[in-house]
């Protein structure tokens, strides 16, 4: 498998109040990578350290085959970016933003921007500055998308606007992606959203990256079980009890790991399990916090 992002061992401290120590991820060419984690937990600032905004103490980022910070130039010629918070010069029309960015870029597009600038219903002729939010999120996924991009870097994209615009900024972006076979890089805390587009996930919390794997992977591994006769030592399980609540003479185990034969487990011993529940990416990625907060004794 091939990758548009690897990271190895990357070290970056901020102050005395954060780090990240240690940080292996890949993000496999081709995939919608969604990349989840609490306010503070570091996205932002991976972000900007895979696109040299911010350089690691230690570690190695290679983004398209190219290493970061060393050949940053080269690798964000061929980036769309798509900050939290736009960047762009308040006094700028739609217009004369569209032909300053289109100045850097040799691969733009300006036949499909001008499209893209009818399908989101974009006044050429208003200034960036007087942009509702949701206008402006727009602009800058319009931006990035005309540029041609082999990988979409997206940092809160859709923070804070109203589900038409989501809708609106998703389905140019799902549109670009299957015709262009290019890889997203997109951070967001509305976790329903990447669930409906996501194929991969990771979750990091306080720096640390604490699950990377395939979506169907993770909705399938993930389960609340329900359990009579649960022994005090879990130790020797097939899976990871991520969390145990006991209610009467039964408990709720939320498991990871778990596959369909391990049912053959409880059938050789004194647990009996009573149901198998899924959870969806919300629970899932809320209990995977908790657990890498207070792991299960």
């Amino acid at each position: 498998m091939s990758h548009a992002i690897t990271i190895d061992g990357l070290h970056y401290r901020a102050g005395k109040a954060f780090e990240i120590s240690d940080l292996t991820l890949r993000v496999p060419a081709g995939a919608i990578y969604g990349f989840l984690g609490p306010n503070g937990s570091g996205k932002t600032t991976t972000i900007r350290l895979v696109l040299g905004l911010l350089r690691p103490l230690a570690g190695r980022i290679c983004v398209l085959d190219a290493l970061v910070p060393n050949d940053v130039v080269r690798v964000l010629a061929r980036t769309g970016y798509v900050p939290e918070q736009p960047h762009l010069d308040h006094t700028l029309t739609v217009t004369e933003a569209m032909r300053f960015h289109a100045a850097f870029y040799p691969t733009w597009d300006q036949s499909w921007a001008e499209r893209l600038l009818q399908d989101f219903e974009l006044d050429p002729t208003q200034p960036f500055g007087k942009l509702s939010k949701g206008q402006k999120g727009k602009l800058m996924m319009l931006l990035a998308l005309a540029q041609r991009p082999e990988l979409l870097v997206l940092d809160e994209p859709t923070d804070g606007l109203d589900p038409v615009v989501r809708r609106d900024m998703l389905e140019a972006l799902l549109d670009y992606v299957a015709q262009h076979g290019a890889t997203v890089f997109v951070s967001s805390h509305l976790i329903h959203e990447l669930e409906r587009i996501c194929d991969w996930v990771a979750i990091m919390d306080r720096g640390n990256l604490v699950s990377e794997l395939p979506m169907d992977r993770f909705k399938a591994g993930i389960k609340r079980l329900k359990v009579a006769g649960a022994p005090a030592d879990l130790a020797g399980l097939p899976f990871k009890v991520l969390a145990r609540e006991r209610n009467g003479s039964t408990e709720s185990w939320v498991v990871s790991g778990w596959q369909p034969d391990m049912t053959a487990f409880f059938e050789r011993g004194e647990t009996t399990l009573r149901e198998i529940i899924d959870l969806d990416l919300e629970d899932g990625f809320v209990e995977l916090l908790r657990a890498a907060r207070r792991p299960v004794a």
